[in-house]
């Protein structure tokens, strides 16, 4: 959820930093800029920035952007350094629109945490939805308008172009929801099916969840400041104890989403209400849903949103883009890499050049139609853009991985003998999610190499003979574990991940070395993560009504992994790591069921034998989407 005021993710923050400062502001050579409050239906006042083009020979469409992080910097005089999506836009001229959320920064009224979306509405009742359509409805009465607006976020502001293209107003003719926030229980930032990401949200939290009692230009309050007392966050979040032990020491109650977190282990009415996903029917404006396949944050969404509109909106115009990015990276001007993995081309530039700024600019000035298929996306591995008419794509042929004796895993052949492998999972030592020591989530983590991991005792390791020719996935890969413990509660962790082979050509990259020469990487070997998914073992069966394991009793567990589109060349393994710890990503499940382990304290935490069962018809495997 994480963004700058900017539009572009803090992960981005770096890069940006790099970039030479312009010496003028060509927005304020170009912009003339104005704020306002907006009233909503319920006589709640919205504060928003408006940048005008100086040029008033002609009207202008309208681009907007609802956040709740800052419409910043405040002030008539004060500007912001871009405007849009990217430059294109601050370029070529359109009315751009920033309006702070209800209860956020400058505006009025109270914040609700990924704000429940009201299907029955009485003339005063508001959401996003009618905030959106309140504002567009201003917009159009009271700027020189051409008639048209778009609308756009990423993440946490994603949600709120996602929630405001539902019954829309008129004038709102084309959407982009980018990484948007979905469905915070099941894939979201905060929680994977049922599991807490406790870096990643507790992270967020420390900036954002403090209670802003009056409207403010300044956030957060500076007596809230975070400090850790370390940058390792192995060590930070193992020494802190539970989540409810963290909010004692650290948000002593005050922080109500953090609260809300805590009070709710499992998919009560809190957690349905804030899921958009059944809302998004009939959709009217166009809708551009753009996500990154190494999204640290959210990949979930994007994908979600597409498949929601499918089934509920199929009269929508809709398009789905998914590329090689972290979160936001589709906005950053030069991306062709992350972290080892080169992407061969600058995948950004392709997006914003070829997709998104041709997009807006047929529904919003009537540019001639790009005429967009229904997804766009880029397969990793062999590094191509593949146009399909559906997502996942109808093209992809199921086929079966088996797991087997040995670390073995066979694709298509006949199931194996029985056999299982066991291990021990110590929550006293949890197998880390990461080489790099960094209390804020690695950003490349996503992509690494797993070597440190598949070397630990507690993770089992099954891989492929050497693949003779290309194997080309698509889509969702599905899981089917097999698998018994020896206490009552356990979390799966299940990585695919692409080996290299040993003769790898080394990579070389932009920054030089102590020697002023370019720095190579050496590949060979590398195990790439590729995808990895958590399921917390209690919610099995449903996400709503947890229930133990019976120790030593063998019992499946089903789940799937985000989408994938990417080309396992030939000479490359594919190789699948399971494991039951993941932290500090992760809140370390202590193995012992629990109603809450939001509340576990030191002795519900247990060593746990931990077993994966293959062989027969309900053994272990993987089921993947198969591209010819």
């Amino acid at each position: 959820m994480n963004v700058w005021p900017f539009l572009l993710p803090m992960t981005s923050v770096a890069l940006i930093a790099q970039a030479p400062v312009p010496a003028t502001n060509y927005v304020q050579e170009h912009y003339a800029k104005r704020e306002v409050l907006i009233q909503m239906r319920d006589g709640v006042k919205l504060f928003t920035s408006i940048y005008t083009p100086k040029d008033t020979s002609r009207s202008y469409p309208v681009m907007m952007q609802r956040t709740p992080y800052s419409v910043a910097p405040y002030g008539p005089d004060k500007f912001k350094w871009g405007l849009g999506p990217s430059r294109l836009f601050m370029e070529e001229g359109f009315i751009f629109v920033f309006q702070d959320v209800r209860g956020r920064m400058m505006s009025e009224g109270a914040f609700l945490e990924v704000t429940p979306h009201r299907d029955l509405k009485g003339p005063r009742d508001v959401d996003e939805s009618t905030d959106t359509f309140d504002t567009v409805d201003w917009l159009a009465k009271n700027l020189n308008t051409n008639g048209k607006v778009g609308m756009w976020g990423v993440s946490y502001p994603g949600f709120y172009a996602a929630a405001g293209m539902i019954d829309a107003h008129p004038a709102l003719v084309a959407v982009s929801p980018q990484a948007p926030v979905t469905d915070i229980f099941v894939g979201d930032d905060d929680h994977h099916y049922g599991a807490l990401f406790l870096s990643q949200a507790f992270g967020f939290q420390t900036f954002f969840g403090w209670a802003r009692p009056e409207p403010t230009a300044v956030w957060p309050p500076r007596d809230r400041k975070f400090d850790p007392g370390t940058e390792d966050g192995y060590r930070f979040f193992l020494r802190a104890g539970s989540p409810d032990d963290l909010d004692k020491k650290f948000f002593k109650g005050e922080v109500k989403s953090w609260s809300d977190v805590i009070a709710h282990p499992n998919l009560d009415e809190y957690w349905k209400a804030r899921n958009l996903r059944p809302h998004l029917k009939d959709i009217k404006p166009a809708v551009l849903t753009v996500g990154g396949f190494f999204d640290d944050e959210d990949p979930f969404g994007p994908l979600q949103v597409n498949l929601s509109l499918d089934r509920l909106s199929p009269n929508t115009e809709r398009h789905l883009v998914m590329g090689p990015w972290f979160h936001g990276g589709w906005g950053v001007p030069n991306y062709h890499r992350l972290g080892n993995v080169d992407f061969g081309s600058n995948v950004s530039k392709h997006y914003q050049e070829t997709i998104e700024f041709p997009f807006f600019m047929h529904h919003l000035k009537g540019a001639p139609d790009p005429h967009l298929p229904k997804a766009m996306v880029f397969e990793t591995g062999s590094n191509r853009w593949e146009s399909f008419d559906v997502w996942p794509p109808k093209e992809a042929v199921e086929r079966t991985l088996f797991f087997r004796e040995g670390g073995a895993l066979s694709l298509d052949t006949a199931a194996p003998a029985p056999g299982s492998e066991s291990w021990i999972s110590d929550p006293s030592r949890p197998v880390p999610y990461t080489q790099a020591v960094e209390l804020d989530v690695s950003r490349e983590y996503v992509v690494e190499d797993q070597r440190f991991a598949s070397r630990r005792p507690d993770v089992v390791v099954f891989q492929t003979e050497l693949l003779k020719e290309d194997l080309r996935l698509a889509g969702p890969i599905k899981v089917h574990l097999k698998v018994s413990t020896s206490g009552t509660d356990s979390d799966w962790i299940v990585k695919v991940v692409d080996v290299y082979p040993d003769n790898a050509p080394d990579l070389e990259i932009q920054e030089k070395n102590a020697t002023g020469e370019p720095k190579h990487v050496q590949l060979g070997g590398t195990q790439q993560l590729l995808r990895a998914e958590v399921m917390r073992g209690k919610f099995r069966n449903s996400l709503a009504k947890p229930e133990p394991f019976i120790p030593g009793q063998p019992t499946p567990v089903d789940f799937s992994l985000n989408d994938v589109c990417h080309t396992f060349k030939a000479g490359h393994r594919l190789m699948v790591q399971v494991q039951c710890t993941w932290f500090p990503l992760v809140d370390r499940n202590p193995q012992t069921f629990i109603d809450n382990i939001g509340r576990v304290k030191p002795s519900d935490y247990r060593n746990a034998t931990q077993n994966i069962h293959w062989g027969g018809d309900d053994g272990s495997r993987i089921v993947l989407g198969v591209m010819k």
